[in-house]
């Protein structure tokens, strides 16, 4: 019997009773505002659905998944009161500053990690125990040694990703949405841009992959050590809710479920097991075709999986008759319930058997109960009125239920937020990265703060390492397999772009710098990143400098001040040509606009912006200094950059200033 939890998404109240009644053991959904699905219905009423779900065994998570600014910080305590007082199990977050703040206001609520944080091996793992984290939600790029390597160094609960909907990116590290328009996925309104026709080596709709399904694989995840069975889809239908937690129930207790119907319920082409198998092949991609979508008649059959209640919740019945009064006393293990009712009387003809009154005492008809145990004690020869029984059964039930319904708030107090402002130091410095050592061909490293450079590189040419202001910078995904070969690198100063990478380099006399993939979006967090060792940081490029001027802290920090700056970290390559591969691709989209794919080391690609930002010409406040990200830029044009910023002067080809002058939903 299956033993792991199978979580599944909610969008609204439809669905939330779709997948409560299709036999879930935990919900998963959003308050109004911070969480990755902002267009779902979400709750207003927290304590409504909690309750609802409690009262039926399930467990409730909140999504706060996004990321918080500044001024939302207040707001932010609003709601985590509010996840308090509805009595939620646990809050789902990605910001540390979100993370921060629960642990100082309410310590007793469980904190799960999100998938957004893009955890993807042990260390990233080790950090999140450490900073007082109850689970771990894994990123979806993980193979099954992978997850199982990751278990064996660990200790809190780990959560995957087994259905639904499989993105390109890792998660947290998709800036595509927002640098196309100006809806964030770390703010919760991706508008899903690779989902359009964007074309490599030939092939169309390269950028969109399959819709994950696992349930296949379910017993060899659940060995590898995943304790909770995660359902994608907090924007879809109840039918399509209830058919995926229906399927995955079956799955895991070794039933057969059936894919076809799961597949038409939504699926893009099929379905992939993703990254499971460490498979990573053409066969992963598709996209949304008419015969995908489920016609009326097949909907209406899955609605038959949610009309009545679903019966999880175990009860005890003592049922005692006497010649005076009767009594049902009914338990849950938690509460107890007593009824009493009319006297029995003497049998005229053949007296009332036990399995007779425990017959109508089981009928707990459209409710989430079922009978457990029972003990019943009769006087002898009595006649026991078996429509007196079911009354006194509806009323336990009744009164269990609204005892059930009773919220069971998780303690807060009030903490004040103490943020000191920030004088930055003057002038403004200038760092320069390089994707490739040969790009630094007659570029005065001298008139720059730091020279940041690629591991692949700073290994590639160890004469780079007498520079004194070199800066190593870590892949910003480390795979298990890489976690050791990484750690054990003698290297004066590091750029870690995730909280893995930290965790790994700690305490080992190396200088941390913080990347722009840490997505520090406000001073909470840029503090909780000082607290674990980092001493400089990149702040999060979809801030505006009105946010940046006003920022506050006391890290030292700065932005991207020129780059192609990296839109998607894929593990799956579109272009898929290993073997002729030079590192560097072009994906173009429907308009022919080319945007750059750099490989490294065929462990995972970068996906960069068509066009350079750059802001040397623009008024830069808040900030100590600016990196000019280098890609795929020549030797001569990194200098004539770094000079036009120098000079803070204007450049002559097509530039945007990304979010520093617009901002994101």
């Amino acid at each position: 019997m299956n033993t792991a939890e199978i979580l599944a998404p909610v969008g609204g109240q439809a669905q939330l009773i779709a997948a409560v009644r299709a036999g879930c053991d935990a919900v998963y959904f959003g308050a109004k505002g911070f969480n990755a699905r902002r267009n779902a219905e979400n709750f207003s009423d927290l304590t409504e659905a909690v309750s609802y779900c409690h009262a039926r065994g399930v467990k409730a998570y909140i999504t706060l998944n996004t990321l918080v600014g500044n001024d939302e910080i207040a707001a932010l305590d609003e709601t985590l009161r509010e996840i308090c007082e509805a009595g939620a199990d646990a809050v789902i977050v990605q910001d540390l500053a979100v993370a921060r703040r629960a642990r100082a206001l309410c310590p007793d609520l469980k904190l799960h990690a999100s998938t957004q944080m893009a955890v993807h091996n042990a260390a990233g793992v080790l950090q999140l125990e450490e900073m007082g984290f109850d689970r771990v939600v894994l990123a979806r790029e993980l193979s099954l040694n992978e997850i199982a390597a990751i278990r064996k160094k660990t200790h809190v609960e780990l959560e995957a990703f087994v259905h639904g909907a499989l993105c390109m990116s890792a998660s947290g590290m998709c800036y595509l949405s927002s640098a196309l328009g100006e809806r964030s996925g770390n703010r919760g309104l991706c508008a899903q841009p690779c989902r359009l026709n964007f074309k490599a080596n030939g092939r169309e709709y390269a950028l969109s992959l399959k819709d994950l399904s696992n349930l296949a694989h379910l017993k060899k995840m659940a060995q590898a050590g995943i304790c909770s069975f995660k359902i994608e889809g907090r924007m879809r239908r109840p039918e399509y809710v209830a058919s995926a937690v229906d399927a995955c129930r079956k799955a895991a207790n070794g039933e057969k479920y059936d894919e076809s119907s799961l597949e038409r319920m939504f699926s893009r082409a099929g379905f992939t097991d993703g990254y499971l198998t460490g498979k990573r092949t053409l066969d992963m991609f598709g996209r949304r075709r008419e015969e995908d979508v489920a016609n009326e008649k097949e909907y209406a059959q899955m609605r038959n999986l949610y009309r009545a209640e679903y019966r999880r919740v175990p009860v005890d019945m003592r049922f005692v008759a006497g010649w005076n009064k009767t009594t049902l006393t009914v338990t849950d293990g938690d509460a107890v319930i007593t009824v009493t009712g009319n006297g029995v009387e003497p049998a005229r003809t053949s007296p009332t058997g036990e399995e007779r009154v425990k017959g109508s005492l089981a009928k707990t008809g459209d409710t989430p109960f079922y009978l457990n145990r029972v003990e019943i004690e009769l006087p002898e020869n009595a006649a026991v009125s078996l429509s007196d029984v079911n009354a006194l059964r509806r009323d336990a039930l009744d009164l269990l239920m609204e005892a059930r319904l009773a919220p069971s708030p998780v303690a807060y107090e009030k903490s004040p937020v103490e943020i000191p402002e920030y004088r930055p130091s003057s002038p403004l410095r200038i760092r320069a990265r390089f994707e490739r050592a040969e790009q630094m061909k007659g570029f005065p490293v001298d008139e720059v703060e730091h020279v940041i450079l690629p591991l692949r590189e700073v290994l590639l040419h160890p004469e780079l390492r007498e520079l004194p202001q070199l800066i190593c910078e870590l892949p910003a995904i480390i795979y298990p397999g890489d976690e050791e070969r990484v750690a054990e690198m003698e290297l004066p100063q590091v750029m870690c772009e995730n909280i893995g990478a930290i965790r790994l380099m700690k305490g080992k006399g190396m200088r941390i710098f913080g990347g722009h993939c840490l997505n520090i979006f406000n001073a909470l967090a840029l503090e909780g990143y000082r607290k674990l060792g980092v001493e400089s940081a990149t702040l999060s490029c979809e801030l505006t400098m009105r946010d940046i001027a006003s920022f506050g802290g006391t890290l030292e920090r700065g932005i991207i001040g020129y780059g192609r700056l990296p839109l998607m970290r894929l593990r799956s390559c579109p272009v898929n040509r290993c073997s002729t591969c030079t590192g560097k691709n072009d994906i173009f989209d429907r308009r022919g606009t080319a945007f750059p794919l750099l490989c490294a080391d065929k462990r995972f690609a970068t996906l960069h912006n068509s066009v350079p930002l750059y802001v040397g010409d623009k008024k830069i406040d808040g900030v100590d200094f600016a990196t000019l990200y280098f890609t795929v830029e020549s030797a001569r044009e990194t200098r004539d950059v770094f000079h036009a910023f120098s000079d803070r002067a204007s450049v002559p080809f097509d530039r945007t200033t990304g979010q520093y002058f617009r901002g994101v939903l």
